[in-house]
């Protein structure tokens, strides 16, 4: 399904070149009581940029919307565990989030979610960054895909849909932040950890 410059990979057509990447990087178990989905999103903007706040375990706020507050405990590093401040609306106030995977050269990110308020059991997802050119300029293809449990009384659609529409608008919020720090000219990453 395509809507604007979404892509959602659940079987149904899609860029050759995104299910590329999507078998080689994006691997995760489904089991049966699971829904599972990937996202793709063309940004404007280089990859070294875009990558500079994906990469950002510990300050996902630089680009997701919902977070208000996060803190890390320790050195950042895999198996660092972020405890994260949703913002009020969502039927969340708290998640507890690790890191599974990071990988600066292949600039890949994997997480899972291990406690919280909120509904979203066995949530673990990975996000891949990867250049490409856009209108004649750099530009950053972002492949997001997750796998979590279905609540009791939902549906794998239901669960779906709702685990997309966030994603959906994180992966715009990272497409504006990018997009607006390229159009300043300020195309240097930020700063690493």
């Amino acid at each position: 399904m395509v809507t604007n410059d979404y892509i959602t990979m659940n079987g149904n057509g899609s860029s050759k070149r995104a299910e590329e990447f999507i078998k080689r990087y994006h691997k995760l178990e489904v089991k049966e009581n699971q829904c599972s989905s990937s996202l793709v999103k063309h940004i404007k903007a280089p990859v070294h940029l875009v990558w500079s706040l994906v990469r950002r375990f510990d300050q996902p706020q630089k680009y997701k919307p919902f977070v208000s507050r996060c803190v890390v405990q320790g050195d950042l590093q895999v198996g660092s565990v972020r405890e994260v401040n949703v913002k009020s609306g969502l039927p969340a106030t708290t998640s507890t989030e690790r890191l599974e995977y990071l990988d600066d050269d292949e600039h890949i990110l994997s997480m899972t979610i291990v406690g919280g308020d909120h509904r979203l059991k066995n949530y673990s997802s990975i996000v891949t960054v990867h250049p490409e050119v856009i209108d004649g300029r750099p530009g950053t293809l972002v492949i997001e895909s997750f796998v979590v449990d279905v609540p009791d009384g939902n549906t794998k659609d239901e669960t779906c849909y709702f685990v997309e529409a966030l994603i959906k608008c994180n992966l715009k919020s990272l497409a504006d932040v990018s997009e607006r720090l390229a159009v300043q000219d300020r195309t240097e990453p930020i700063k690493r950890m």
